[in-house]
């Protein structure tokens, strides 16, 4: 059984004792965060090995910047942060080019609307959403969950807007023929 937080610690107490590399405050802050940080990094990850590998590496960084931090915002949305920034960093050193879209096309993109995620399970989404293609689940993580623009996706991922909107509007698709099919698989199973 891993051990839990111990909340009595303050945020700044916290901090200021990773700061100066106390192992008990650098354990504690793990404790207190991974599992949030866990759940961004499998909703990046291609299967459970990456994200523990996004998991480790996100949390060397924090120790590694924690004197960057400046306390202008929340800490766990700063922490958060690393984590998406170390997720993107890892999606482009693998991933090949994301298809760029003519404004052309742009304009025949259909944006379909995903209301049978409603009716999942929280690990049955992340199971579907990791199936989709590196691209297709950077862009809709970081549209749909992370609330980013298309813009601030073009430029993290080094792509156009457009782009950003097609990969989206694919993986809506894509994700919606996951989910109906998972859903009938579902039903098939519960009639036997």
């Amino acid at each position: 059984m891993e051990p839990k937080s111990n909340y009595t610690i303050s945020e700044s107490d916290l901090i200021k004792g990773c700061i100066a590399g106390d192992r008990r405050m650098q354990e504690e802050l793990y404790h207190r965060f991974a599992p949030k940080m866990y759940a961004v990094c499998l909703r990046y990850a291609s299967n459970v090995e990456d994200a523990q590998d996004l998991l480790q590496e996100g949390f060397i960084k924090i120790y590694r910047n924690l004197h960057h931090f400046r306390a202008e915002g929340s800490f766990e949305g700063w922490i958060r942060r690393v984590f998406v920034n170390t997720s993107i960093e890892h999606f482009r050193k693998k991933s090949t080019k994301l298809s760029m879209v003519t404004e052309k096309e742009e304009g025949t993109i259909e944006d379909t609307d995903i209301t049978a995620l409603e009716n999942l399970a929280e690990k049955d989404i992340i199971k579907i959403v990791q199936e989709l293609s590196p691209g297709y689940r950077a862009v809709f993580n970081l549209y749909v969950v992370e609330g980013y623009s298309h813009k601030e996706i073009g430029d993290m991922l080094g792509i156009s807007e457009g782009t950003s909107k097609s990969q989206l509007a694919r993986a809506k698709s894509v994700l919606q023929k996951k989910v109906a099919q998972y859903l009938s698989d579902t039903q098939k199973s519960y009639t036997r």
